[in-house]
């Protein structure tokens, strides 16, 4: 028997609808009838009053048809204060008989669990479930297209899988590439290639792949910010231009003056005589890798270029804020992230030395 509370975490959203469904379908086939889908998003305004709705729809027994499947999205902020919470807490306490309830958060690609332990723990002790809803890590979408085609029926001739996971990316390994809709992307890929050879009903071919798909590469703000700090010119205008339709201009502002400050800060305390650990505690760095990463960086600089490339990021500042005198349209915005990243991740005839 299927008990009615199910709690899924986790990054691919194809994957959290599908377990939605198949709990749906399960609840439905033994209760005998259809269950009525009451989707809600948690939201801070108004979680008294979505709280209170779902302990009325849950705890209410069935009298006809089919009863109500709670499917909550973004639960964490129904469990935030103790007066929603506990409201929560008494919705589960008290599900009635035909009523089911789903909680699916959104959570980061290296969750090793639940955010809101309250509410998954409150679910896992009534009976109920938790499952993660994990997208494929880079090297594995290959292998998660070869299974979907198998599930559709699809043959795909060697090398098709391949093709098509290099398209969507695969080959980007930074850890904040968002990858949340990419399984819905290669699903919908999948969709338009079966359509091809839906009538020769040959195999699908990575000319198939190369013909129809379009490269749809995740950008990464690390990817940039460590091709900057590199000084790798080429490889950081390839990051900016697959990030900067898609990033508001401000964030990109915030991580490039972020780096650009933390190599000057950096590269001056290990001029001044600082060891390495010392320097990283100091500014907050518990992590040895990024210490060593930022350290060899800061020796890519003198102290006049990361000067100069402050300077160009507070002129980017104003134009993005539009002060008086720096106004500029989005095409000429683009423009001058484009030349920033050009000017000053090109190696200069000064560096070596590290900042000094």
């Amino acid at each position: 028997m299927t008990i009615p509370l199910l709690y899924i975490y986790g990054d691919d959203d194809l994957m959290a609808s599908r377990l939605v469904d198949r709990f749906e379908a399960a609840l439905a086939t033994e209760l005998g009838l259809p269950l009525e889908r009451f989707e809600v998003r948690g939201e801070l305004q108004g979680a008294v009053d979505l709280a209170g709705r779902l302990l009325e729809r849950l705890a209410t027994p069935v009298m006809f048809g089919g009863g109500t499947l709670a499917v909550v999205s973004n639960p964490g902020t129904l469990v935030r204060s103790n007066a929603t919470r506990d409201t929560v807490l008494r919705a589960i306490a008290s599900l009635a008989p035909g009523n089911a309830l789903v909680a699916v958060e959104s959570a980061r690609s290296n969750a090793k669990g639940p955010g809101p332990r309250r509410l998954a723990d409150a679910m896992t002790a009534a009976g109920g479930r938790v499952l993660a809803a994990m997208a494929p890590r880079p090297g594995a979408i290959g292998a998660w297209v070869e299974s979907e085609a198998r599930d559709r029926g699809l043959r795909l001739a060697p090398g098709t899988a391949r093709e098509l996971a290099e398209r969507l990316g695969s080959r980007v390994t930074d850890g904040d590439v968002e990858r949340r809709h990419l399984t819905r992307i290669a699903s919908m890929e999948l969709d338009k290639l079966a359509l091809r050879h839906a009538i020769d009903g040959g195999p699908i071919t990575p000319d198939d792949v190369r013909g129809l798909v379009s490269e749809t590469t995740p950008g990464s703000m690390w990817a940039l910010t460590d091709a900057v700090g590199e000084r790798h010119r080429e490889r950081a205008l390839h990051a900016l231009d697959r990030l900067i339709e898609a990033t508001p201009e401000p964030v990109l502002l915030a991580v490039l003056h972020r780096r650009v400050i933390e190599l000057l800060e950096l590269g001056d305390r290990l001029a001044s005589g600082a060891s390495l650990v010392v320097a990283a505690r100091a500014m907050g760095i518990s992590s040895e890798y990024r210490a060593r990463t930022l350290s060899g960086q800061a020796r890519n600089w003198t102290t006049p270029e990361l000067q100069r490339a402050l300077e160009g990021l507070l002129e980017l500042d104003a134009m993005v804020k539009g002060v008086p005198g720096s106004e500029a349209d989005a095409a000429q915005r683009r423009l001058a992230f484009t030349l920033w990243v050009g000017d000053h991740a090109r190696r200069g005839d000064g560096r070596g030395g590290g900042p000094g």
